[in-house]
């Protein structure tokens, strides 16, 4: 991978978030209506969620705010493989790359992605939990459960509802965040989502780095090694690095979650930050609180890096340089 020119780096990273995100995201969708649940437990599970989404919304309903994360997902997953792969480079010496080496790696990919993650995560999150609210109020509310309501307003909770005929987007959600709180509106949780992504990557890209080079013959640079892996290595590898590195930082996940949900149904907690969300947390709910979506997430986040490490060894990027040439 060490020849492979940066633009080639990109698109691969931008295709294998494309395809990840298209395969997994009704399964993103559950895990944030799961983490969501305060009071009234609307899903029993991820297949209750599902399956109550698609009896409630039809099929496309698993795929609410899927628009934003395919728009931001191409930069974020560019960047975030892209910046892992270049730090590597930069910290090997002698064509060796010490543990702290890929753990600094990693940490330096986690942070330089913040920057796109935080707003497409702020905006998917608003569209994804829109149909638990409506869920919940129709179980609180038993008058309304005839009614065929529309989605709640996702604009926070002081500001003024919009017309309920008109269908919330990720566009109004822009708008009127920009207007009302300018662009600190959009990077709501960066300090959470920090906190999420640079010890996802501390565990991910070394974990990933060492089981794609397993039963290799060592020689060269870390960076040749992994370029010799055959796809399915590549593939297993990054699931099961995702898997661990997803479960790990689950409860950080979480907190990210609850302090970006800007829309709260009856009862729930609203947060003033990392700490005050911990300690609601821990104290209405119990640590177990912290695991909600673990398994949602693992899903997820397994064929997601299992598909984009794939992508990116295959050298879809060098392909289209190519024809592009």
């Amino acid at each position: 991978m060490s020849n492979v020119p940066l633009p080639a780096k990109l698109i691969n990273g931008g295709v294998a978030g494309l395809v990840g995100v298209t395969c997994v995201f009704p399964i993103d969708l559950a895990k944030t209506r799961l983490q969501n649940q305060q009071g009234a437990q609307v899903y029993k599970g991820m297949w209750d969620c599902l399956a109550k989404t698609i009896r409630s919304d039809g099929y496309f309903g698993c795929y609410r705010g899927a628009a934003v994360n395919l728009t931001l997902v191409t930069p974020e997953k560019a960047i975030k493989l892209a910046a892992n792969d270049a730090f590597r480079q930069k910290l090997s010496r002698n064509g060796h790359l010490p543990l702290w080496g890929e753990v600094l790696a990693g940490c330096g990919a986690g942070t330089c992605q913040v920057v796109v993650t935080t707003p497409m995560e702020m905006l998917k999150i608003q569209l994804q939990d829109a149909g638990r609210l409506a869920a919940q109020r129709k179980v609180s509310t038993p008058a309304q459960a005839a009614a065929s309501g529309p989605a709640p307003s996702l604009m926070a909770p002081q500001l003024p509802r919009p017309n309920p005929a008109l269908r919330t987007s990720a566009t109004s959600i822009t708008v009127e965040l920009l207007r009302t709180r300018g662009l600190a509106g959009l990077y709501r949780g960066a300090g959470a989502t920090l906190m999420r992504d640079v010890p996802f990557s501390m565990i991910y890209f070394p974990l990933f780095a060492n089981l794609n080079a397993l039963g290799r013959e060592k020689h060269g640079s870390p960076g040749d090694v992994q370029a010799k892996a055959p796809f399915w290595q590549s593939f297993v590898a990054g699931c099961a690095a995702g898997s661990v590195a997803a479960v790990a930082v689950t409860p950080l996940d979480v907190i990210k979650t609850r302090l970006q949900t800007l829309q709260k149904g009856e009862g729930e907690d609203t947060y003033r930050g990392i700490i005050d969300c911990t300690r609601r947390i821990l104290r209405r709910e119990g640590p177990s609180a912290f695991l909600k979506g673990a398994a949602c997430r693992a899903l997820v986040i397994a064929p997601l890096f299992g598909i984009a490490q794939g992508v990116y060894f295959l050298g879809v990027g060098e392909a289209v340089l190519a024809l592009m040439e």
